[in-house]
């Protein structure tokens, strides 16, 4: 026996002219997509996860050190393919909802970072700094352009406290690092190379940035009026994943020994004392970032075996499994603390495609109520 139920209808053309209207609002900047977050049991802790992104589409969080979460906690900067091509995201944390803050062809996530007021999006179209509103109003506004005759060279970070940019630009195989005022002012070359300047860091409360030259283990420290610049007298070895204690006093970083078998351990440099000290051993980090006062690590294991999210207490030196991140590159996890300390976000493609998720680890870490 056939089931009862109402007739099926056909879309009326009033009808599909408006789901194309909805889905070209929903394609360009300003317009609006619906929540795709789903929430599961971890596999292997079984904590509640959350999955802000699917896995039909490509989803990245900005790598650090680009803020990509407000301050209040209420959003998140997010870069997908969601609407066919990669491009940046508003996405609220309570409602799930989507709102596309940029509209062109070829936004490199690397170039994307939220200001301290979360009121703006410095990012980069082709050989231009720009800054997009996060909320209201579509218009944009250009903050820099890269001279004739050189090229962007990686992404672009923003400073602390919002008022410059940081760049990397290339001619050859010649490379300098720009400090660009993100308001009025002449930008100003802080280091000149011969190699590629990457991995450039803004030292937190100071006037200088770190970097390293590509395929050279060796960090260097410059300052901001340009006139200083020197290497970083630090233990030889390979220095990965470096950021800057919450005062900017000390250089963390992964210290990764020569010899296979021994443990990757979380190192801690002063450049002003000339002091290296051990932190915490690891689970074989990958990538890992700290809390906002330096107390808490959260890692992402690149042992194949055990490939996890842990959170790491300085105090302790004791490590907590959160969830399987199973991606294919550990270090595109990448993990970090919302600026209240009570969640941590990653990005991981274990699903197929890389997608964003989220923990609550607020009944394991101290909140930042400031």
């Amino acid at each position: 026996m056939r089931p009862v139920g109402p007739r099926a209808r056909g879309i009326t053309r009033r009808v599909f002219g408006s789901l194309l209207t909805a889905s070209a609002c929903a394609a360009q900047k300003g317009g609006s997509l619906p929540s795709d977050s789903v929430r599961f049991a971890d596999p292997a802790t079984e904590f509640p996860i959350f999955r802000l992104t699917r896995a039909e589409y490509s989803s990245y969080l900005p790598s650090p050190p680009r803020r990509v979460i407000s301050r209040r906690g209420d959003f998140l900067v997010v870069v997908s393919e969601r609407a066919g091509s990669p491009q940046a995201y508003r996405v609220e944390l309570k409602s799930g909802e989507w709102h596309q803050l940029t509209d062109f062809q070829g936004l490199d996530r690397e170039t994307v970072s939220l200001l301290p007021d979360d009121r703006g999006l410095c990012y980069m179209d082709d050989d231009t700094v720009k800054v997009a509103r996060v909320s209201g109003g579509t218009r944009d506004h250009d903050v820099y352009h890269i001279e004739n005759g050189w090229k962007r060279e990686g992404g672009v970070v923003v400073t602390d406290d919002g008022m410059f940019a940081l760049l990397v630009e290339a001619k050859g195989e010649s490379s300098r690092l720009r400090l660009i005022p993100m308001a009025k002012g002449a930008p100003v070359t802080l280091a000149e190379e011969n190699g590629i300047i990457e991995d450039v860091m803004p030292r937190a409360r100071r006037a200088s940035a770190s970097y390293r030259k590509r395929g050279d283990p060796g960090i260097w420290l410059a300052d901001f009026e340009g006139k200083q610049k020197y290497k970083l007298q630090m233990p030889e070895g390979v220095a990965s994943d470096t950021l800057w204690s919450p005062d900017g006093r000390a250089l963390l970083y992964l210290a990764v020994p020569s010899v296979a078998g021994k443990l990757i351990t979380i190192r801690e440099f002063n450049p002003d004392a000339h002091t290296d000290v051990a932190v915490a051993p690891t689970t074989q980090f990958a990538a890992f970032s700290r809390n906002s006062d330096g107390l808490v690590f959260v890692g992402a294991s690149g042992s194949k075996a055990s490939p996890h999210v842990l959170l790491l207490l300085r105090a302790t030196r004791r490590e907590l499994t959160l969830a399987e991140h199973k991606a294919s590159d550990p270090k595109m996890v990448a993990p970090i603390f919302s600026p209240s300390n009570d969640r941590v976000f990653f990005t991981s493609d274990r699903e197929g495609k890389p997608c964003v998720y989220w923990m609550s680890v607020e009944k394991l870490v101290e909140k930042n109520e400031s």
